[in-house]
């Protein structure tokens, strides 16, 4: 990594935009995360490390402090966004990539692990399009996979990646960096876990000019088509994700759930149930693409056209998009933010969890 990356040169240049947060919880201490500075005087985050909580204590590299204000959160991508009036002049705004970065991309995790700001970790990418499961029993889809160390209290720093060129620079000759995920969580030695630029994206700017953001959904179950669900529903090869069952409120054609089981090497498989295969020209191979087409690609209230296959026959569908429910939290109700059109504060009433 470092035959491609001045590390001591991207630390330097990087850490001023990064802040670590500290968050006032109920009882003795404080919990502590990550951030940076993007456009506008925000600072980005993860939901997880804000909570419940309007403001927040942050400090920068120079030993500064500040105090944000919580403008916008969204549980389901774990992003939150807070607003610092008088940022430090060194913090300058880094900039998210617009596309997802391949395997093998080096990359730099910043942040606050254990409490030991003005940290850095090296690594690489070393997955894309991964899912990672949360504790709210949902899962994020689209996430980056890094071996760069990611422990408690990086979560919502950035994961930097040097933009591309010769030895390391762009093609004007100058060094340039780009945040190509938000640092979430470790999962076992060596694999961590960022949520992905194309989600950070569509979702940040929504919690800046409403404090939230509206996700699509289905109202369906799935599950992918494995060669096994395959046999049970007798397509020729396995594709697409199984529709296991449907619930009511989506306007426009039905989904068709699954009727019954069938018994394969000894598995129950539901069966029947249309077999979603592409959303709109978008290809559907697996639960985790129909997840992150739907958050990047649709919006809630607007029609789609659904590719199924439906008694092995092809057909497509068009029906309009509902609006997730926000989901019950663990740690409390949270008010709705007042992003930058003053939207009136509201309650995230509670709701099952759809999985689509």
């Amino acid at each position: 990594m470092t035959a491609h990356i001045d590390l001591e040169r991207l630390y330097r240049d990087v850490i001023p935009s990064v802040v670590s947060i500290y968050v006032s919880r109920n009882g003795p201490g404080m919990g502590a995360g990550s951030g940076f500075v993007t456009e506008g005087s925000y600072v980005v985050t993860n939901q997880h490390v804000v909570g419940a909580i309007d403001d927040v204590e942050l400090r920068f590299s120079d030993g500064s402090w500040r105090t944000g204000r919580v403008v916008g959160t969204d549980v389901y991508t774990d992003l939150a966004v807070i607003h610092v009036s008088n940022l430090p002049e060194s913090a300058a705004a880094l900039t998210i990539a617009t596309e997802n970065p391949q395997p093998g991309r080096p990359v730099a995790a910043l942040g606050n692990p254990l409490g030991l700001d003005g940290s850095i970790t090296t690594g690489i990418v070393s997955g894309a399009s991964r899912s990672m499961a949360t504790s709210n029993g949902f899962a994020i889809p689209d996430v980056v996979q890094t071996d760069a160390a990611i422990n408690p209290g990086n979560s919502g720093g950035p994961l930097v990646g040097v933009v591309t060129g010769t030895g390391g620079e762009n093609e004007s000759g100058e060094t340039r960096y780009e945040v190509v995920g938000v640092n979430r969580a470790r999962q076992g030695d060596g694999i961590g876990f960022a949520v992905s630029p194309a989600i950070v994206n569509r979702v940040v700017p929504a919690l800046v000019e409403d404090g939230e953001y509206r996700h699509s959904y289905l109202r369906t179950r799935t599950l992918d088509v494995t060669p096994t669900v395959a046999e049970a529903n007798e397509l020729d090869r396995p594709r697409g994700v199984l529709v296991v069952d449907v619930g009511d409120g989506i306007e426009g054609d039905d989904l068709r759930g699954s009727r019954y089981t069938r018994t394969v090497r000894g598995r129950e498989i539901p069966v029947g149930g249309d077999i979603i295969v592409g959303i709109d020209g978008n290809e559907v191979h697996t639960h985790e693409e129909l997840m992150r087409i739907l958050i990047t690609e649709t919006s809630p209230g607007e029609p789609v056209d659904i590719d199924v296959l439906r008694d092995g026959d092809p057909t497509t569908l068009r029906l309009v998009l509902g609006e997730r429910p926000q989901p019950t939290r663990r740690d409390g109700p949270r008010r709705g933010r007042r992003g930058r059109r003053g939207r009136r504060d509201r309650d995230d009433g509670g709701g099952r969890i759809p999985i689509n």
